[in-house]
């Protein structure tokens, strides 16, 4: 096993290097694409972020495996540590210029999150965490909420790029959360929705249809802040499946309930 520290400082600077790329292009034109459909756009900030990113963590690691948002998988069967990077989260926001998107770096390591890593440069905060040592927002130590009623709770979710079924069914549960709690916002970050309730700004996440670059850092960072995240009808949690609950624990089963109460849970 590689020294903790070695890996966090590698990790920390790669997201440093990036948010510096994010903050050089923010309000000025940039150049935008489309993937899949003609809502999931990525920029040329998104391809030299991760570009960085990589760059950083090769030159210290140079055999570990790589699983990026927009350079794919990279010797990920031939290694113990893996990588999973999200080079600019909330690649819309950033391109409007709305001031609230992410570089997410996690790190699993035999098949268990190890290490997060989230560089909000906008507002110059870093939430990170180890594996069993507590969670951080720049050198400060954090922890979840202690709200133990949907009633006084903030919660938030995100919305598919897609427009059909999955799309339809998370209008379902947000209509159920509106009904149960206190109230729900939709900042467009799923990495920074997870460190808001690592943080105790947010009670309590759910989202589907993500992708492991979108939660492996920030589940890393709740669980160690004290908080519970697993995945829709579950009790457990996998990187690779496309739903998230993420809550203090307080408020985790009745959010379980109201999605496995709204029906359609097979994800």
């Amino acid at each position: 096993m590689i020294e903790v520290d070695k890996l966090l400082n590698v990790a920390k600077e790669a997201a440093l290097e990036a948010g510096e790329i994010h903050l050089a292009y923010f309000g000025k034109d940039k150049e935008v694409s489309f993937k899949a459909n003609e809502f999931d756009l990525v920029t040329n900030v998104d391809k030299m972020s991760e570009e960085k990113i990589l760059s950083v963590i090769k030159a210290h690691f140079p055999d570990h495996g790589f699983l990026g948002e927009e350079s794919g998988s990279h010797d990920t069967n031939s290694s113990d540590y893996i990588w999973v990077i999200d080079p600019v989260d909330g690649t819309t926001n950033y391109a409007h210029n709305f001031p609230h998107f992410a570089v997410s770096i996690g790190l699993i390591y035999k098949n268990e999150i190890y290490l997060g890593v989230v560089y909000d440069a906008v507002k110059n905060e870093m939430f990170w965490a180890t594996k069993g040592s507590g969670a951080f927002l720049n050198s400060d130590p954090i922890k979840v909420s202690s709200v133990s009623t949907l009633k006084r709770s903030l919660l938030s979710t995100g919305f598919p790029y897609e427009r059909g079924e999955v799309l339809e069914r998370n209008l379902g549960y947000f209509r159920s959360f509106v009904l149960e709690s206190q109230a729900i916002r939709r900042p467009g970050a799923a990495s920074l929705d997870l460190c808001y309730v690592a943080s105790g700004r947010i009670d309590g996440f759910w989202e589907l249809n993500l992708s492991p670059w979108d939660v492996t850092a920030g589940a890393c960072i709740i669980r160690e802040a004290g908080g519970k995240v697993t995945n829709c009808g579950s009790d457990n949690f996998d990187v690779y499946i496309k739903s998230i609950v993420a809550s203090n624990g307080l408020i985790h089963q009745k959010m379980l309930d109201i999605i496995e109460n709204c029906k359609g849970t097979n994800i």
